[in-house]
Protein backbone atom coordinates (compact mmCIF):
# COMPACT_ATOMS: atom_id res chain seq x y z
CA UNK A 1 0.00 0.00 0.00
CA UNK A 2 1.22 3.48 -0.76
CA UNK A 3 2.45 4.45 2.71
CA UNK A 4 -0.87 3.60 4.33
CA UNK A 5 0.51 4.11 7.84
CA UNK A 6 1.17 7.73 6.93
CA UNK A 7 -2.30 7.95 5.38
CA UNK A 8 -3.94 6.85 8.61
CA UNK A 9 -1.74 9.12 10.72
CA UNK A 10 -2.39 12.15 8.51
CA UNK A 11 -6.09 11.40 8.47
CA UNK A 12 -6.30 11.36 12.25
CA UNK A 13 -4.31 14.55 12.55
CA UNK A 14 -6.82 16.31 10.33
CA UNK A 15 -9.96 15.00 12.00
CA UNK A 16 -11.44 17.43 14.48
CA UNK A 17 -12.90 15.52 17.42
CA UNK A 18 -14.75 16.59 20.52
CA UNK A 19 -12.88 14.25 22.81
CA UNK A 20 -10.90 11.04 23.10
CA UNK A 21 -14.08 9.01 23.09
CA UNK A 22 -14.67 10.08 19.50
CA UNK A 23 -11.14 9.22 18.44
CA UNK A 24 -11.69 5.75 19.84
CA UNK A 25 -14.60 5.10 17.51
CA UNK A 26 -14.23 2.50 14.82
CA UNK A 27 -14.51 3.54 11.19
CA UNK A 28 -15.44 1.94 6.76
CA UNK A 29 -17.37 0.22 4.06
CA UNK A 30 -20.90 -0.84 3.35
CA UNK A 31 -21.83 -4.02 1.58
CA UNK A 32 -24.77 -6.42 1.75
CA UNK A 33 -22.80 -9.65 1.69
CA UNK A 34 -25.06 -12.50 0.61
CA UNK A 35 -24.60 -15.96 2.06
CA UNK A 36 -26.04 -19.14 0.59
CA UNK A 37 -29.05 -20.24 2.62
CA UNK A 38 -28.83 -22.97 5.24
CA UNK A 39 -31.24 -25.17 3.30
CA UNK A 40 -31.18 -26.12 -0.35
CA UNK A 41 -34.37 -24.14 -0.97
CA UNK A 42 -33.37 -20.76 -2.39
CA UNK A 43 -36.05 -18.08 -2.00
CA UNK A 44 -36.88 -15.90 -4.96
CA UNK A 45 -34.58 -12.90 -5.06
CA UNK A 46 -35.93 -9.43 -4.51
CA UNK A 47 -34.78 -6.16 -5.98
CA UNK A 48 -33.41 -5.03 -2.64
CA UNK A 49 -30.79 -6.75 -0.47
CA UNK A 50 -31.39 -7.48 3.17
CA UNK A 51 -30.89 -4.43 5.34
CA UNK A 52 -29.77 -4.14 8.95
CA UNK A 53 -32.74 -4.99 11.10
CA UNK A 54 -33.97 -2.64 13.78
CA UNK A 55 -36.86 -4.83 14.87
CA UNK A 56 -37.09 -5.49 18.63
CA UNK A 57 -35.36 -8.69 19.69
CA UNK A 58 -35.29 -10.64 22.88
CA UNK A 59 -32.49 -9.37 25.10
CA UNK A 60 -29.76 -11.97 25.44
CA UNK A 61 -28.51 -12.64 28.95
CA UNK A 62 -24.91 -13.72 28.60
CA UNK A 63 -23.32 -16.20 30.96
CA UNK A 64 -19.80 -16.29 32.38
CA UNK A 65 -18.29 -13.60 30.21
CA UNK A 66 -14.54 -13.57 30.67
CA UNK A 67 -12.87 -10.86 32.72
CA UNK A 68 -11.66 -9.27 29.49
CA UNK A 69 -13.95 -10.09 26.54
CA UNK A 70 -12.63 -9.66 23.03
CA UNK A 71 -13.48 -6.22 21.71
CA UNK A 72 -14.87 -6.44 18.18
CA UNK A 73 -15.21 -3.86 15.42
CA UNK A 74 -17.59 -4.52 12.51
CA UNK A 75 -16.57 -3.04 9.14
CA UNK A 76 -19.43 -3.06 6.62
CA UNK A 77 -22.87 -3.51 8.17
CA UNK A 78 -25.46 -3.89 5.39
CA UNK A 79 -27.16 -7.24 5.91
CA UNK A 80 -24.35 -9.73 6.48
CA UNK A 81 -22.24 -7.48 8.71
CA UNK A 82 -25.14 -6.86 11.06
CA UNK A 83 -25.98 -10.57 11.09
CA UNK A 84 -22.46 -11.71 11.95
CA UNK A 85 -21.96 -8.76 14.31
CA UNK A 86 -25.10 -9.78 16.19
CA UNK A 87 -23.68 -13.30 16.53
CA UNK A 88 -20.51 -11.90 18.08
CA UNK A 89 -22.61 -9.73 20.39
CA UNK A 90 -24.31 -12.88 21.68
CA UNK A 91 -21.01 -14.67 22.29
CA UNK A 92 -20.19 -14.83 25.99
CA UNK A 93 -16.52 -14.09 25.29
CA UNK A 94 -16.92 -11.06 23.02
CA UNK A 95 -18.44 -7.60 22.85
CA UNK A 96 -19.00 -5.47 19.74
CA UNK A 97 -17.70 -2.04 20.66
CA UNK A 98 -17.69 -0.36 17.24
CA UNK A 99 -19.51 -0.50 13.90
CA UNK A 100 -18.29 1.13 10.72
CA UNK A 101 -20.12 1.84 7.50
CA UNK A 102 -19.78 4.43 4.76
CA UNK A 103 -23.57 4.67 4.69
CA UNK A 104 -24.70 6.62 7.74
CA UNK A 105 -28.14 5.01 7.75
CA UNK A 106 -26.71 1.49 7.72
CA UNK A 107 -24.19 2.37 10.42
CA UNK A 108 -26.83 3.71 12.81
CA UNK A 109 -29.24 0.86 12.15
CA UNK A 110 -26.50 -1.71 12.75
CA UNK A 111 -25.44 -0.11 16.04
CA UNK A 112 -29.03 -0.27 17.26
CA UNK A 113 -29.60 -3.84 16.03
CA UNK A 114 -26.37 -5.24 17.48
CA UNK A 115 -26.78 -3.26 20.70
CA UNK A 116 -29.95 -5.17 21.51
CA UNK A 117 -27.85 -8.26 22.15
CA UNK A 118 -25.46 -6.73 24.68
CA UNK A 119 -25.35 -4.23 27.51
CA UNK A 120 -24.09 -1.29 25.45
CA UNK A 121 -24.71 -0.07 21.93
CA UNK A 122 -21.60 0.00 19.71
CA UNK A 123 -20.12 3.34 18.69
CA UNK A 124 -20.38 4.17 14.99
CA UNK A 125 -18.23 5.77 12.33
CA UNK A 126 -17.79 5.85 8.54
CA UNK A 127 -14.03 5.29 8.20
CA UNK A 128 -12.16 2.06 8.94
CA UNK A 129 -8.95 3.90 9.80
CA UNK A 130 -10.36 4.80 13.20
CA UNK A 131 -10.96 1.13 13.98
CA UNK A 132 -7.50 0.19 12.75
CA UNK A 133 -5.85 2.82 14.94
CA UNK A 134 -7.87 1.95 18.02
CA UNK A 135 -5.53 -0.21 20.11
CA UNK A 136 -8.38 -1.35 22.34
CA UNK A 137 -10.02 -3.30 19.51
CA UNK A 138 -8.84 -6.91 19.38
CA UNK A 139 -10.52 -8.19 16.23
CA UNK A 140 -12.47 -6.97 13.23
CA UNK A 141 -15.26 -8.37 11.09
CA UNK A 142 -15.08 -7.47 7.40
CA UNK A 143 -18.41 -7.68 5.57
CA UNK A 144 -17.91 -4.99 2.94
CA UNK A 145 -18.30 -5.34 -0.83
CA UNK A 146 -15.82 -7.81 -2.35
CA UNK A 147 -13.31 -5.21 -3.55
CA UNK A 148 -12.65 -4.15 0.05
CA UNK A 149 -12.30 -7.61 1.65
CA UNK A 150 -8.60 -8.33 1.19
CA UNK A 151 -7.30 -4.74 1.42
CA UNK A 152 -9.18 -4.19 4.69
CA UNK A 153 -8.11 -7.57 6.07
CA UNK A 154 -4.46 -6.88 5.22
CA UNK A 155 -4.69 -3.52 6.97
CA UNK A 156 -6.25 -5.26 9.94
CA UNK A 157 -3.37 -7.72 10.22
CA UNK A 158 -0.87 -4.88 9.93
CA UNK A 159 -2.69 -3.03 12.71
CA UNK A 160 -2.45 -6.05 15.00
CA UNK A 161 -6.09 -7.13 14.74
CA UNK A 162 -7.38 -10.66 14.36
CA UNK A 163 -9.70 -10.84 11.36
CA UNK A 164 -12.98 -12.55 10.51
CA UNK A 165 -13.37 -11.87 6.78
CA UNK A 166 -16.51 -12.71 4.87
CA UNK A 167 -16.35 -14.63 1.61
CA UNK A 168 -14.90 -14.20 -0.89
CA UNK A 169 -11.71 -13.19 0.91
CA UNK A 170 -10.43 -11.42 -2.20
CA UNK A 171 -11.52 -9.65 -5.36
CA UNK A 172 -8.67 -11.28 -7.30
CA UNK A 173 -6.13 -14.04 -6.60
CA UNK A 174 -3.14 -11.76 -5.98
CA UNK A 175 -4.98 -10.11 -3.08
CA UNK A 176 -5.63 -13.49 -1.52
CA UNK A 177 -1.95 -14.36 -1.74
CA UNK A 178 -1.11 -11.09 -0.01
CA UNK A 179 -3.69 -11.68 2.70
CA UNK A 180 -2.24 -15.10 3.53
CA UNK A 181 1.23 -13.52 3.64
CA UNK A 182 -0.01 -10.74 5.94
CA UNK A 183 -1.61 -13.24 8.34
CA UNK A 184 1.70 -15.11 8.53
CA UNK A 185 3.90 -12.04 8.82
CA UNK A 186 1.87 -10.50 11.64
CA UNK A 187 0.89 -13.82 13.28
CA UNK A 188 -2.82 -13.04 13.22
CA UNK A 189 -5.80 -15.36 13.52
CA UNK A 190 -7.77 -14.94 10.26
CA UNK A 191 -10.99 -16.91 9.77
CA UNK A 192 -12.74 -17.12 6.40
CA UNK A 193 -16.53 -16.79 6.46
CA UNK A 194 -17.32 -20.09 4.73
CA UNK A 195 -19.25 -21.20 7.79
CA UNK A 196 -20.21 -24.68 6.60
CA UNK A 197 -16.78 -25.76 7.83
CA UNK A 198 -18.27 -25.43 11.34
CA UNK A 199 -21.67 -27.06 10.76
CA UNK A 200 -21.94 -30.39 12.57
CA UNK A 201 -24.02 -32.20 9.94
CA UNK A 202 -21.76 -31.09 7.08
CA UNK A 203 -18.67 -32.03 9.09
CA UNK A 204 -20.10 -35.52 9.68
CA UNK A 205 -20.93 -35.96 5.99
CA UNK A 206 -17.49 -34.85 4.83
CA UNK A 207 -15.87 -37.22 7.34
CA UNK A 208 -17.79 -40.10 5.73
CA UNK A 209 -16.69 -39.06 2.23
CA UNK A 210 -13.05 -38.82 3.24
CA UNK A 211 -13.19 -42.11 5.17
CA UNK A 212 -14.28 -43.93 2.00
CA UNK A 213 -17.76 -44.82 3.25
CA UNK A 214 -19.33 -44.02 -0.14
CA UNK A 215 -16.52 -45.74 -2.00
CA UNK A 216 -14.06 -44.23 -4.42
CA UNK A 217 -15.08 -40.66 -5.17
CA UNK A 218 -13.84 -38.99 -8.32
CA UNK A 219 -16.49 -36.31 -8.76
CA UNK A 220 -18.20 -33.62 -6.71
CA UNK A 221 -20.82 -31.20 -7.97
CA UNK A 222 -21.81 -27.83 -6.50
CA UNK A 223 -24.68 -25.63 -7.66
CA UNK A 224 -26.64 -22.51 -6.83
CA UNK A 225 -29.84 -21.59 -8.66
CA UNK A 226 -31.96 -18.53 -8.09
CA UNK A 227 -34.33 -16.16 -9.85
CA UNK A 228 -32.91 -12.68 -9.67
CA UNK A 229 -34.72 -9.70 -11.13
CA UNK A 230 -33.56 -7.44 -13.92
CA UNK A 231 -31.77 -4.42 -12.49
CA UNK A 232 -32.01 -2.02 -15.40
CA UNK A 233 -29.28 0.28 -16.63
CA UNK A 234 -26.61 2.15 -14.72
CA UNK A 235 -27.41 5.84 -15.01
CA UNK A 236 -25.42 8.79 -13.60
CA UNK A 237 -26.94 10.23 -10.43
CA UNK A 238 -26.10 12.39 -7.44
CA UNK A 239 -24.47 10.65 -4.50
CA UNK A 240 -27.16 10.06 -1.85
CA UNK A 241 -26.95 12.05 1.36
CA UNK A 242 -25.18 10.11 4.08
CA UNK A 243 -23.06 7.99 1.71
CA UNK A 244 -19.28 8.45 1.55
CA UNK A 245 -18.85 7.40 -2.09
CA UNK A 246 -15.08 7.94 -2.06
CA UNK A 247 -14.58 5.52 0.83
CA UNK A 248 -17.10 3.08 -0.63
CA UNK A 249 -14.87 2.86 -3.72
CA UNK A 250 -11.73 2.57 -1.58
CA UNK A 251 -9.11 0.50 -3.43
CA UNK A 252 -11.07 0.40 -6.71
CA UNK A 253 -10.17 2.95 -9.41
CA UNK A 254 -12.57 5.88 -9.27
CA UNK A 255 -15.80 5.98 -11.27
CA UNK A 256 -18.73 8.35 -11.22
CA UNK A 257 -21.67 7.45 -9.03
CA UNK A 258 -24.49 5.69 -10.86
CA UNK A 259 -27.76 4.10 -9.91
CA UNK A 260 -28.05 0.30 -9.83
CA UNK A 261 -24.77 -0.32 -7.99
CA UNK A 262 -25.10 0.51 -4.29
CA UNK A 263 -25.84 -1.37 -2.08
CA UNK A 264 -26.14 -4.79 -3.69
CA UNK A 265 -25.97 -4.74 -7.48
CA UNK A 266 -22.22 -4.13 -7.46
CA UNK A 267 -21.99 -7.95 -7.25
CA UNK A 268 -22.67 -8.13 -10.99
CA UNK A 269 -19.91 -5.76 -12.16
CA UNK A 270 -16.29 -6.90 -12.37
CA UNK A 271 -15.01 -3.56 -11.06
CA UNK A 272 -16.28 -4.43 -7.56
CA UNK A 273 -17.79 -7.91 -7.58
CA UNK A 274 -17.05 -11.53 -8.41
CA UNK A 275 -20.44 -12.60 -9.79
CA UNK A 276 -22.54 -15.44 -8.44
CA UNK A 277 -19.53 -17.73 -8.48
CA UNK A 278 -17.74 -15.62 -5.85
CA UNK A 279 -20.94 -14.61 -4.11
CA UNK A 280 -22.59 -17.97 -3.39
CA UNK A 281 -20.60 -20.45 -5.44
CA UNK A 282 -17.71 -20.26 -2.99
CA UNK A 283 -19.85 -21.87 -0.27
CA UNK A 284 -20.48 -24.96 -2.40
CA UNK A 285 -17.03 -25.15 -3.94
CA UNK A 286 -15.40 -24.90 -0.52
CA UNK A 287 -17.28 -28.00 0.59
CA UNK A 288 -16.57 -29.81 -2.71
CA UNK A 289 -12.86 -29.18 -2.34
CA UNK A 290 -12.93 -30.10 1.35
CA UNK A 291 -14.60 -33.45 0.69
CA UNK A 292 -12.31 -34.39 -2.20
CA UNK A 293 -9.24 -33.22 -0.23
CA UNK A 294 -7.87 -31.19 -3.14
CA UNK A 295 -6.38 -27.71 -3.42
CA UNK A 296 -5.77 -26.17 -6.88
CA UNK A 297 -6.82 -27.77 -10.19
CA UNK A 298 -4.66 -28.62 -13.18
CA UNK A 299 -7.15 -27.33 -15.75
CA UNK A 300 -10.24 -25.10 -15.70
CA UNK A 301 -12.87 -24.65 -18.40
CA UNK A 302 -15.99 -22.48 -18.27
CA UNK A 303 -18.95 -21.61 -20.43
CA UNK A 304 -22.02 -19.46 -20.10
CA UNK A 305 -23.26 -15.96 -20.61
CA UNK A 306 -25.86 -13.36 -19.84
CA UNK A 307 -28.95 -14.67 -21.61
CA UNK A 308 -32.06 -13.79 -19.64
CA UNK A 309 -32.12 -10.00 -19.28
CA UNK A 310 -31.05 -7.16 -21.53
CA UNK A 311 -29.46 -5.02 -18.84
CA UNK A 312 -25.88 -3.83 -18.45
CA UNK A 313 -24.69 -6.27 -15.80
CA UNK A 314 -21.36 -7.88 -16.70
CA UNK A 315 -21.26 -11.18 -14.83
CA UNK A 316 -23.01 -14.24 -16.33
CA UNK A 317 -26.53 -15.25 -15.31
CA UNK A 318 -25.73 -18.81 -16.44
CA UNK A 319 -22.34 -20.41 -15.85
CA UNK A 320 -20.85 -23.91 -15.85
CA UNK A 321 -17.27 -24.57 -14.74
CA UNK A 322 -15.24 -27.78 -14.75
CA UNK A 323 -12.21 -28.12 -12.47
CA UNK A 324 -9.89 -30.96 -13.50
CA UNK A 325 -7.63 -32.28 -10.74
CA UNK A 326 -6.18 -35.14 -12.77
CA UNK A 327 -7.75 -38.07 -10.90
CA UNK A 328 -10.77 -36.09 -9.62
CA UNK A 329 -13.06 -33.33 -10.83
CA UNK A 330 -15.45 -30.69 -9.54
CA UNK A 331 -18.40 -29.45 -11.58
CA UNK A 332 -20.04 -26.12 -10.77
CA UNK A 333 -23.23 -24.75 -12.22
CA UNK A 334 -24.94 -21.51 -11.32
CA UNK A 335 -27.99 -19.73 -12.68
CA UNK A 336 -29.54 -16.48 -11.55
CA UNK A 337 -32.51 -16.68 -13.91
CA UNK A 338 -34.05 -20.11 -13.15
CA UNK A 339 -34.43 -21.85 -9.76
CA UNK A 340 -34.39 -25.54 -10.70
CA UNK A 341 -31.23 -27.31 -9.56
CA UNK A 342 -29.97 -30.84 -8.97
CA UNK A 343 -30.87 -33.61 -6.52
CA UNK A 344 -34.16 -31.86 -5.82
CA UNK A 345 -32.53 -28.70 -4.45
CA UNK A 346 -31.87 -25.22 -5.78
CA UNK A 347 -28.62 -25.12 -3.80
CA UNK A 348 -26.41 -28.03 -2.80
CA UNK A 349 -23.30 -30.16 -2.98
CA UNK A 350 -23.03 -33.82 -3.98
CA UNK A 351 -20.26 -36.42 -3.88
CA UNK A 352 -20.49 -39.35 -6.27
CA UNK A 353 -18.80 -42.56 -5.07
CA UNK A 354 -18.87 -46.03 -6.60
CA UNK A 355 -20.84 -47.31 -3.57
CA UNK A 356 -23.14 -44.37 -2.88
CA UNK A 357 -23.90 -40.71 -3.48
CA UNK A 358 -23.78 -38.30 -0.56
CA UNK A 359 -25.77 -35.08 -0.94
CA UNK A 360 -25.15 -32.20 1.45
CA UNK A 361 -28.51 -30.61 2.24
CA UNK A 362 -28.39 -27.59 4.54
CA UNK A 363 -26.65 -28.63 7.77
CA UNK A 364 -26.98 -32.30 7.03
CA UNK A 365 -26.84 -34.94 4.32
CA UNK A 366 -28.54 -37.97 2.84
CA UNK A 367 -27.25 -41.07 1.05
CA UNK A 368 -28.41 -42.68 -2.19
CA UNK A 369 -27.39 -46.04 -3.58
CA UNK A 370 -26.11 -46.29 -7.18
CA UNK A 371 -29.70 -46.59 -8.41
CA UNK A 372 -30.85 -43.49 -6.51
CA UNK A 373 -32.65 -45.30 -3.68
CA UNK A 374 -32.37 -43.69 -0.20
CA UNK A 375 -29.98 -45.62 2.06
CA UNK A 376 -31.04 -44.00 5.36
CA UNK A 377 -34.40 -44.04 7.12
CA UNK A 378 -34.27 -40.26 7.11
CA UNK A 379 -31.71 -37.57 6.22
CA UNK A 380 -29.12 -36.67 8.83
CA UNK A 381 -29.66 -33.18 10.24
CA UNK A 382 -27.04 -31.14 12.06
CA UNK A 383 -27.66 -28.96 15.08
CA UNK A 384 -25.65 -25.79 14.51
CA UNK A 385 -26.17 -24.21 11.10
CA UNK A 386 -25.83 -20.46 10.92
CA UNK A 387 -22.95 -18.33 12.17
CA UNK A 388 -22.77 -19.25 15.86
CA UNK A 389 -20.29 -22.13 15.83
CA UNK A 390 -18.03 -20.55 13.21
CA UNK A 391 -17.87 -17.32 15.20
CA UNK A 392 -17.19 -19.17 18.45
CA UNK A 393 -14.44 -21.18 16.76
CA UNK A 394 -12.77 -17.89 15.80
CA UNK A 395 -13.11 -16.50 19.33
CA UNK A 396 -11.80 -19.66 20.98
CA UNK A 397 -8.86 -19.87 18.56
CA UNK A 398 -7.83 -16.36 19.57
CA UNK A 399 -8.06 -17.59 23.18
CA UNK A 400 -5.72 -20.47 22.30
CA UNK A 401 -8.34 -23.15 22.97
CA UNK A 402 -9.13 -24.32 19.41
CA UNK A 403 -7.82 -24.32 15.84
CA UNK A 404 -9.60 -22.47 13.05
CA UNK A 405 -12.08 -24.48 11.02
CA UNK A 406 -11.42 -22.36 7.93
CA UNK A 407 -8.05 -20.67 8.33
CA UNK A 408 -7.42 -18.03 5.69
CA UNK A 409 -5.10 -20.13 3.53
CA UNK A 410 -7.83 -22.76 3.23
CA UNK A 411 -10.37 -20.05 2.41
CA UNK A 412 -8.00 -18.53 -0.15
CA UNK A 413 -7.75 -21.85 -1.99
CA UNK A 414 -11.52 -22.05 -2.35
CA UNK A 415 -11.77 -18.44 -3.49
CA UNK A 416 -9.00 -18.86 -6.06
CA UNK A 417 -10.93 -21.58 -7.85
CA UNK A 418 -13.88 -19.17 -8.05
CA UNK A 419 -11.57 -16.58 -9.60
CA UNK A 420 -10.21 -19.17 -12.03
CA UNK A 421 -13.74 -20.02 -13.15
CA UNK A 422 -14.44 -16.34 -13.76
CA UNK A 423 -11.16 -15.86 -15.62
CA UNK A 424 -11.85 -18.87 -17.85
CA UNK A 425 -15.27 -17.41 -18.64
CA UNK A 426 -13.99 -13.90 -19.28
CA UNK A 427 -11.14 -15.01 -21.56
CA UNK A 428 -13.06 -17.80 -23.28
CA UNK A 429 -10.06 -20.09 -22.91
CA UNK A 430 -9.14 -23.27 -21.08
CA UNK A 431 -6.74 -22.45 -18.25
CA UNK A 432 -3.79 -24.68 -17.42
CA UNK A 433 -2.79 -24.15 -13.80
CA UNK A 434 0.04 -24.93 -11.41
CA UNK A 435 -1.57 -27.36 -8.91
CA UNK A 436 0.73 -26.08 -6.16
CA UNK A 437 -0.18 -22.39 -6.43
CA UNK A 438 -3.24 -22.18 -8.66
CA UNK A 439 -1.43 -19.74 -10.94
CA UNK A 440 -2.20 -19.86 -14.66
CA UNK A 441 0.59 -21.37 -16.76
CA UNK A 442 1.53 -20.28 -20.27
CA UNK A 443 -1.17 -17.63 -20.76
CA UNK A 444 -0.03 -14.07 -20.12
CA UNK A 445 -3.36 -12.61 -21.21
CA UNK A 446 -5.27 -14.70 -18.68
CA UNK A 447 -2.74 -13.88 -15.94
CA UNK A 448 -3.57 -10.20 -16.37
CA UNK A 449 -6.75 -11.02 -14.42
CA UNK A 450 -4.67 -12.35 -11.51
CA UNK A 451 -4.54 -8.84 -10.08
CA UNK A 452 -6.16 -5.48 -10.85
CA UNK A 453 -5.48 -1.75 -11.02
CA UNK A 454 -5.90 0.13 -7.74
CA UNK A 455 -6.47 3.58 -6.45
CA UNK A 456 -2.94 4.41 -5.27
CA UNK A 457 -4.10 5.50 -1.82
CA UNK A 458 -5.47 2.06 -0.95
CA UNK A 459 -3.41 -0.40 -3.04
CA UNK A 460 -2.73 -3.44 -0.79
CA UNK A 461 0.86 -4.22 0.10
CA UNK A 462 2.61 -6.64 2.46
Amino acid sequence: MADNTSNRRDFLKNVSVAGMGVVAMGSLASGADSAAPATGKVPAATTKPSQPTTKPVKKIVKTAKSDKPLRIGVIGTAGRGTEVGSTFAQNADAVVTHVCDVDEGHMKAAAKAIGQYQDTEPQGTDDLRRILDNKDIDAIIIATPDHWHAPAAILGCQAGKHVYVEKPCSHNPAEGEMLVAAARKHDRVVQHGTQRRSWSGVMEGIAKVRAGEIGKVYLSRGWYMNTRPETGKRTPASVPAGLNWDLWQGPAPRTEYTENVVHYKWHWFWHWGTGELGNNGVHALDVCRWGLDVAFPKRVTAGGGRYHFQDDQETPDTLSVTYDYGDKAIFWEGRSCHPRGFEGNSYGIAFYGDKATLVVDGDGYYLLDPKGKPMLDKPVKGTNSGNTRHVDNFVQTIRGKEKLNCEIEEGHRSVVICHLGNIAYRTGRTLNCDPKTGRIVGDEAAMKHWSRDYDAKWAPKV
